[in-house]
């Protein structure tokens, strides 16, 4: 009987198992990656190369369960402090509520056997949109090749071509972002109302795709209700948005709330010690930021480092992953 034949593995598959083997070693043997997504679409954007598409989302959830331990982010946090977490340890997880979470990355998610944390920023559910997607959307259906925008303060700039609408998309983001939130939005019904311009109203997930989540296994996580950035608001102000986010989510789910994620997440710059105390305060076990890193025994539990894989390869998917394991992650 012959012996049945094995591909010879590629150099590129022989490199990427001895990187796996050096992060079981050392510091990342102890430590926690967590990956943060917003969206999966249907096909990739050509306004946003980076954002994470179906196939490419499908491709990443592969590389990860084949070099990692992915498990859900509440045990993964509780492991943490006990000092029990498994080598290579790591974590999906979601930002904001966006339809397509339910519609394209939960069935991938499943093929897979995976199980990923959802923070959902309640006051969009439904049919709302959140202000940035007001903004892009408004910019990717303008007319070109300029958006003349000057007399409401926002400048003049080219559309001409993908590349310049995507540069005018960021461009208005960075001027919009750091407003108070009621600002914020005022300005925004400003930029809509001089553009006229009908915008989709089904980009976020509605109550019944939140429960189908949590229904499949899935922690749903608190987001706020309006997604402020918290540095932003008095210490009232980002309390109310904090728990009602919560109240809301689990009265929906009908089960404990036990995750939080500071929207946009960048330590001393969108949140502040008093919100990781607030955190702490309603009833928590974790909360998530967006410094990069990885989290390891040493960690503050309520500002558990997260960061974005965007390679297209798999060893170099793998490369990010590991260096990202001897990153401490910035805290406040």
């Amino acid at each position: 009987m012959n012996a049945q034949h094995h591909p010879r593995p590629t150099l590129a598959t022989l490199a990427r198992r001895a990187l796996l083997r050096l992060g079981a070693l050392g510091r990342a043997r102890r430590s926690l990656s967590i990956l943060i997504y917003h969206r999966v679409l249907p096909q990739a954007d050509p306004l946003f190369p980076d954002e994470v598409d179906a196939a490419r989302f499908e491709q990443q959830m592969a590389w990860l369960k084949q070099g990692f331990h992915v498990m859900p982010l509440a045990e993964a946090a509780r492991r943490l402090r006990a000092g029990t977490l498994p080598p290579r340890a790591a974590c999906v997880t979601f930002d904001d509520g966006y339809a397509d979470n339910a519609e394209i990355a939960l069935p991938i998610l499943q093929r897979h056997g995976l199980a990923a944390t959802f923070f959902v920023a309640t006051g969009f559910l439904n049919g709302g949109r959140m202000w940035n997607d007001t903004v892009i959307e408004l910019v990717r259906r303008a007319p070109g090749p300029r958006l003349e925008l000057a007399a409401l303060g926002y400048g003049s700039h080219a559309i001409g071509s993908d590349a310049e609408r995507s540069a005018a998309i960021h461009a208005l983001l960075d001027q919009l972002k750091y407003l108070e939130p009621e600002l914020r939005l005022a300005e925004v019904d400003k930029l809509r109302g001089a553009l006229g311009l009908a915008l989709p109203d089904d980009l976020m997930m509605n109550t019944e795709q939140v429960r189908q989540l949590h229904a499949a296994g899935m922690e749903i996580g608190a987001h706020t209700v309006h997604h402020p950035i918290l540095a932003s608001m008095d210490e009232h102000g980002a309390r109310q948005e904090i728990a009602r986010g919560k109240a809301v989510l689990e009265e929906m789910t009908g089960a404990p709330v036990r995750l939080f994620a500071y929207p946009n997440g960048k330590p001393g710059r969108d949140y502040h010690a008093a919100h990781v105390a607030l955190a702490r305060e309603l009833g928590f076990e974790a909360a998530v930021c967006t410094a990069w890193g990885a989290a390891g025994p040493e960690t503050d539990p309520f500002q558990l480092p997260r960061f974005t894989p965007w390679d297209r390869k798999p060893l170099g998917f793998t490369l990010r992953l590991l260096h990202n394991l001897y990153r401490p992650g910035q805290t406040v």
